[in-house]
């Protein structure tokens, strides 16, 4: 009789997650529509004196020496500037003995344009390479000011979205960019890509279709982000702000 009981528990809970994954949603595979994302890329480079600088790329100012040597950054990471030429200058972002980055910056004539050949590695080591052009938009010298550019995507990606631990939600690109959400407002590390000392992040659902997305490191905002299904569920918008940047940048996916 126990062991009866016991079984129908189990199927009642089984259908009842079954049906709660059902309805979210959120739940399903998406796959990013580049003709319908805009994305604006805004750093900052402070000079301190010297070849001392502080660099904002989104994640806040992390101060770095410009003389090559491996120094700590953001997000446990290690970040490399070397002064190539007055114009030049090589960036090289580390985590764990493993590149994550190079970037190779130049700037016109004029001081005003500054190109980036940008080269990210992936997990296996796979390099993708994209030639960025950015403008200045606030006072400096050399280097140093702020800088803008406009990207235009051109690759996709498949993002997976899956019941999480009861009413929390799973955002999987891969294996180690996993973003396990619980709708708490409680701020939890970030694990995986994106992961160091201090950062984490706290979300919590709007509504059954948006839910909102605040990442900190060491307590202070650096980015909010709003994630949105459509009324008739085939699109979800993710839109992404960085803190003191007043531009969004809107990711479209388009259910599979």
């Amino acid at each position: 009789m126990l062991k009866g009981a016991f079984k129908l528990l189990m199927v009642v809970c089984m259908m009842t997650a079954t049906l709660w994954a059902a309805a979210d949603a959120f739940v399903g595979d998406w796959k990013l529509n580049p003709s319908k994302c805009k994305v604006t890329d805004v750093m900052k480079v402070d000079g301190l004196g010297g070849n001392k600088y502080d660099f904002d790329f989104g994640g806040g100012p992390e101060r770095i020496v410009t003389d090559g040597t491996d120094q700590p950054g953001n997000r446990g990471s290690m970040l490399s500037v070397t002064s190539e030429a007055p114009d030049t200058w090589k960036v090289v972002r580390k985590k764990d003995g493993r590149t994550l980055l190079t970037a190779t910056w130049k700037l016109s004539q004029d001081g005003n344009t500054l190109s980036d050949d940008y080269t990210e590695f992936g997990p296996n080591g796979s390099p993708s390479t994209v030639n960025y052009l950015y403008r200045r938009t606030a006072s400096g010298t050399g280097f140093a000011g702020t800088w803008e550019s406009t990207i235009t995507m051109t690759s996709s990606y498949v993002l997976q979205v899956r019941p999480y631990e009861g009413d929390g939600l799973s955002f999987i690109r891969s294996p180690q960019d996993t973003r396990n959400l619980k709708f708490d407002g409680k701020d939890y590390p970030v694990e995986g890509l994106g992961s160091g000392p201090g950062v984490t992040f706290a979300a919590h659902r709007v509504d059954e279709r948006t839910l909102e997305i605040t990442d900190k490191v060491n307590g202070k905002i650096i980015r909010t982000e709003r994630r949105e299904v459509s009324p008739d569920l085939k699109t979800l918008t993710r839109t992404v702000r960085l803190a003191g940047q007043q531009a969004s940048n809107i990711f479209v996916f388009e259910r599979q």
